[in-house]
């Protein structure tokens, strides 16, 4: 097969992919709004009440795994996709997630080249950390990092992924009975 064909059918397959994800993707509300305050403010709730994880990783590995997102965005993640990636697919998805207002991806899957997430262990305080890094974003005005997959994100753009990211995240998470 001639490289050309080769890229076009892997752009089509791609998009296709994409599409179908769209529709595949939660359609029920969201457990806020999709702003930095909303969630802010429900993380302020779920501060309130033990959690506990009905698959996958424990709440403070969730809340671990968010802060390290939002703390790359400013300080760089330590492994990005391929430019081809960041520049095609990447952005793409990211533009589905966004219309859809959801985000869908595999919910124990490192950051690539991220450190463990393990710490701090105690839920409460690994809740702590991920508000924290919240707060640190919303008042940061500078440059943002580049997103290991999406590419290049405006502010407003890192919030409403950061977000979305959390709302996927805690879709696994209860309230202890």
């Amino acid at each position: 097969m001639q490289r050309r064909s080769f890229l076009k059918l892997t752009g089509l397959t791609g998009v296709a992919a994409l599409g179908a994800g769209y529709w595949a993707l939660p359609s029920g509300p969201a457990p806020a709004a999709l702003s930095i305050e909303a969630a802010q403010a429900l993380l302020l709730q779920l501060s309130q009440q033990a959690l506990v994880s009905h698959a996958g990783w424990s709440p403070a590995e969730v809340f671990n795994h968010c802060a390290q997102s939002i703390d790359f965005s400013l300080d760089g993640y330590p492994q990005l996709k391929p430019a081809w990636f960041r520049n095609s697919i990447g952005p793409a998805a990211f533009a589905v997630f966004a219309a859809r207002g959801a985000m869908r991806h595999p919910l124990t899957e490192a950051i690539p080249g991220a450190p463990a997430i393990a710490e701090p262990a105690d839920p409460a305080l690994a809740l702590q950390r991920l508000q924290a890094a919240f707060a640190r974003f919303a008042s940061h005005s500078g440059a943002l990092q580049p997103h290991f997959a999406y590419g290049s994100l405006s502010h407003a753009e890192y919030a409403q992924a950061h977000v979305l990211h959390l709302y996927n995240h805690l879709s696994r998470l209860g309230a202890a009975v």
